[in-house]
């Protein structure tokens, strides 16, 4: 009671600190560590940031990561809380060791040719192709006659948080998979040909494979579309709560809008988009855009968290 008569407030649970177990009779019990509604919840985590990488100079040759993770406060590269892009270049004639600790990572043939190997497949790239990698140690990149640059998307970050490993390969939830430059035409010709409806967001070729088609994703956790956007248009404003991170294959004057900023692209830059944030993209060039989008979308599916919705009609 306070000097005035009247009962005291006890204090805010909020305030408390961790707990810990009064007098622990085991190594096991004294790591237990105990939190309330009041201070639980309110972990404050630094935001993604909204950055655009660019590819690495002609004449560089290596593994370049578009690392945030200094940003994002982990300690693991990461370009996204789950997913990691990168750059990788290598001169004519070289080999490159590419070990994977992913489920599954996405990759884009920017230029040249060469050839993939890995424990038990392997296939000849070219400019234009798309594949897909399961996580495994051994994989080995050949740098045919020119020069090499590719582009990957990754879900690293996903298996670095748990300090988790890829799954065996007769255990992986993924195959290697393999689309050509001019299958990827094939199919953009095929929808270009079609119409579309109010509710269709632009035109859009979205790559799944065999193990993964009842899900349309790629991997269990990541999407990858190739979109497209004719002159003088923009696609309209939207949000989820996935993060994207976009690559710039092709278009002049065109540009995104994130959160109300403006953010030009350039030639085969990547851009990242914050999830939740509103975003549109926009080609005011006299030629139709196309660029590359891998999300963590997949994850947000099966939790039916993804949460789209358009900002404007």
């Amino acid at each position: 009671m306070s000097a005035s008569g009247s009962v005291a407030e006890p204090p805010d649970m909020a305030d408390l600190p961790m707990q810990h177990a009064q007098a622990p009779a085991s190594a096991a019990q004294s790591r237990a560590r105990f939190f309330n509604s009041g201070n639980a919840f309110n972990v404050k985590l630094p935001v993604v940031p909204a950055r655009a990488f660019a590819p690495p100079a002609a004449g560089c040759y290596g593994v370049f990561d578009c690392d945030q993770s200094a940003a994002l406060g982990c300690d693991f590269p990461a370009t996204t809380p789950l997913m990691l892009a990168r750059y990788v270049q290598m001169a004519a004639g070289t080999s490159l060791a590419m070990p994977l600790r992913a489920t599954g990572v996405v990759w884009y043939v920017i230029a040249g040719d060469g050839h993939l190997q890995g424990a038990s497949e392997g296939f000849d790239f070219a400019a234009g192709d798309v594949f897909l990698l399961p996580g495994a140690p051994d994989y080995r990149l050949d740098a045919k006659g020119a020069d090499v640059l590719l582009w990957a998307v990754g879900n690293e970050p996903q298996l670095a948080f748990e300090q988790g490993r890829p799954a065996a390969p007769d255990d992986a939830p993924v195959d290697l998979v393999h689309c050509t430059a001019e299958e990827i035409e094939r199919q953009f010709a095929l929808i270009f040909s079609m119409g579309t409806s109010d509710e269709t967001s632009g035109r859009a070729l979205i790559f799944s494979s065999e193990r993964q088609a009842a899900a349309r994703n790629l991997t269990p956790t990541l999407t990858l579309s190739f979109n497209t956007l004719e002159p003088h248009t923009h696609q309209r404003a939207h949000r989820h709560n996935s993060a994207a991170i976009t690559l710039a294959v092709q278009g002049t004057r065109c540009h995104s809008m994130v959160d109300g900023v403006r953010c030009p692209w350039t030639p085969w830059a990547t851009l990242v988009t914050p999830p939740g944030a509103p975003h549109s993209h926009h080609n005011e060039g006299e030629a139709g855009a196309r660029f590359l989008i891998v999300q963590d979308g997949g994850l947000h599916y099966h939790a039916r968290t993804m949460g789209f919705e358009f900002l404007e009609r």
